[in-house]
Formats: C-alpha cells, sequence, structure tokens
C-alpha cells in the first residue's frame, strides 16, 4: 500500500507538468523545434539582447531596440560561440546563455502580432512589415478599438487573414523581428489607425480616411 501512494504522489507532479506544457504548446505561447530539440520562447526585448551582448563583448553598436543587421549578427556570433543554434533569433537556448527572462504573456502577444503581420504583408518591404505591426498597437493605445493585441487583430471583420484563414499560417522571421520592432516603438506609420490597399480595397469609407504614409502597396491612415 505504502509503495502505492508513492508511486501516485511522484505520478500526479509529472501528468500535472505535462498539462501544463501542453496547454502552452496549445495557444502557442512556445512552440517546439523537432529539428533542433528546442523550445523556442519568442518575446524578447531587443534592448535587453543588446545590452547583454554588449556586456559580452558581441555588440558594439548603439543600444536601439532594433533587431538591425548588427544586432542579428552579433546574436549569431554569440550563438556559434557558446555551441548554440546559429539562427540569428533569439529563442530560448538563446535567452537562457544570455541571462535574459521572458514572459508568457510577451511571448504570446509576439506570435500573434507577428502572425497578423506575415498574414497581412508578406511581400512587402520590411518597414512595411513594421508598420502594419504598429496599426495593431496603436489601435490596442486607442480607445476605439480593444485594449489587447488579441481584441484587436480578432475583433469581426477588421481583418481579412482573420476571415479568409491566413491568420493561420506560421510567420517567418521577418515579421518576428518586425513585431518585436513595433513592439519596441518604432512606429513607420505615424500613428495611424488603418491600412489598405487602394488596389484591392472594398470598402469605400476607407478612402475617406486621412492619409498619413504610404508604404510599398499599403497606404497608412488615420
Amino acid at each position: 500500500m505504502k509503495k502505492k501512494k508513492i508511486l501516485i504522489y511522484l505520478f500526479v507532479p509529472i501528468l500535472c507538468v505535462i498539462y501544463f506544457f501542453a496547454i502552452l504548446c496549445a495557444f502557442n505561447v512556445v512552440t517546439f523545434n523537432t529539428k533542433s530539440n528546442v523550445v523556442y520562447a519568442l518575446g524578447v526585448d531587443a534592448k535587453a539582447v543588446q545590452q547583454k551582448l554588449t556586456e559580452y563583448g558581441y555588440y558594439s553598436g548603439e543600444i536601439n531596440g532594433l533587431f538591425d543587421d548588427a544586432t542579428v549578427g552579433a546574436i549569431k556570433r554569440f550563438q556559434e560561440a557558446n555551441g548554440l543554434e546559429v539562427t540569428g533569433a533569439v529563442n530560448g537556448a538563446t535567452a537562457n546563455a544570455l541571462g535574459i527572462y521572458m514572459s508568457e504573456q510577451d511571448n504570446y502577444n509576439l506570435y500573434l502580432l507577428a502572425k497578423c503581420i506575415h498574414a497581412e504583408a508578406r511581400g512587402e518591404p520590411y518597414i512595411g512589415k513594421v508598420a502594419v505591426g504598429a496599426v495593431i498597437l496603436n489601435r490596442v493605445a486607442s480607445p476605439d478599438f480593444p485594449n489587447t493585441i488579441y481584441g484587436v487583430i480578432y475583433q469581426p471583420w477588421a481583418f481579412t487573414c482573420t476571415h479568409d484563414g491566413q491568420i493561420n499560417l506560421e510567420p517567418d522571421r521577418a515579421s518576428y523581428q518586425a513585431a518585436q520592432d513595433a513592439l519596441n516603438g518604432w512606429d513607420p506609420s505615424y500613428g495611424s489607425l488603418y491600412y489598405y490597399n487602394p488596389a484591392t480595397a472594398t470598402s469605400s469609407w476607407i478612402f475617406s480616411k486621412q492619409t498619413i504614409t504610404v508604404i510599398g502597396d499599403h497606404v497608412f491612415a488615420i
């Protein structure tokens, strides 16, 4: 009887851990890369990465909060020197090696933002991807829209990609970087709350909005 109780005490915590990890995967808080056997925990602050890389002697540029070429290059050098997968992206293993903590909510917000950017701005110049992410964040900050990234993206009829299924596509590295740059405060849309492609827009009301800037095929407006 004592042995059975001991087994139960050992088995229940293991089940809880497995269940918790399954929930995180289901909500895309973390994703598991079976090729490299690394749990990716995306959502790290670029400034924190640059600061750590500077301290370790891999980065000598400006602490500007952008995943620019110099920062990505420094990440690759750090990964190579520490026996990590050399991708230029900050995954969970790289973050741990740098000594950076990334919250689950930040990870989830970054993932959602990257998905929407990828679905809405594939083929657009990089600055245009960041601008799309900025529009979403500007809506979060506006009292006229939902106050969460999830609420803005999934607001009924707000984005075509949530209706045609493209929101379910996995974002690429550029979309993740654009999402992080937008979260770090880069706003190439200059405060815009809307964007549209004039060649494909079907709702005439959008043309009444004040144009702020044009990037690629998208007009950004308020």
